[in-house]
């Protein structure tokens, strides 16, 4: 069987997050959160110093997962580029994990999560999840001051993400939804959990084909 080390890389939002995992548990972890996007300076550095001050070797890893969005074009592409980059060259078998699920998992919250990334004008990508189980996939969508109505019957709900402060403005007002602005970019320390997961029923992406999940194409100012 293949060793359960895992490389963990998070390049979704402004924070570029690595991470060490064995099995399901977190070994180590480095991140920073910076608004000019430094991930093409910072992720290969945090990649290789992580594995050598935990004294392994990239022939040590089981597998590398990475976030596969939604998020930033840039961001994920970075992200992804550096994960196939470490396969091919080391022949180790690539996850990817959704980055809205990274974000729900962050959260143990006892209701409805809605995990939100910001996605430009009155739009956010999000998903819904209960008991850390997607019951709605990940989409765009336009914030109205209705939206996610339909989980408040029998539920609280909790907004997660840097899309909170939008929904937090333009959603209607209710005693039942919640906002936690301690959950704001998802981390790679939340990823051991899901990359593992995924490694044990190998669920591996081919690396030829695989690219970031974007959910709505890329627009250029010409």
């Amino acid at each position: 069987m293949k060793p359960d080390l895992i490389l963990n890389i998070e390049t979704s939002t402004s924070n570029c997050s690595v991470s060490l995992s064995k099995g399901e548990n977190l070994i180590d972890l480095i991140e920073i959160d910076n608004s000019s996007y430094s991930h093409s300076e910072n992720l290969h550095t945090f990649i290789y110093q992580i594995i050598n001050s935990n004294k392994f070797s990239f022939e040590d890893l089981g597998c590398v997962s990475v976030s596969r969005g939604p998020g930033s074009y840039t961001g994920l592409r970075i992200g992804v580029s550096a994960a196939k980059g470490l396969c091919f060259a080391n022949d180790i078998p690539l996850v990817s994990v959704s980055s809205l699920e990274i974000l729900a998992n962050s959260s143990n919250f006892n209701g409805i999560i809605i995990p939100t990334i910001d996605a430009r004008r009155d739009e956010v990508y999000s998903s819904v999840f209960f008991q850390s189980n997607m019951i709605r996939k990940e989409k765009p969508e336009i914030i109205k001051s209705e939206s996610f109505g339909e989980h408040l019957k029998n539920n609280n709900i909790i907004i997660v993400g840097n899309g909170q402060f939008k929904c937090e403005k333009i959603i209607k007002k209710n005693k039942k939804i919640f906002f936690d602005k301690n959950i704001i970019n998802p981390s790679s320390k939340y990823m051991p959990k899901l990359s593992y997961r995924k490694f044990i029923n190998n669920e591996f992406e081919d690396l030829a084909y695989f690219e970031p999940r974007y959910l709505k194409e890329f627009k250029t100012n010409l």
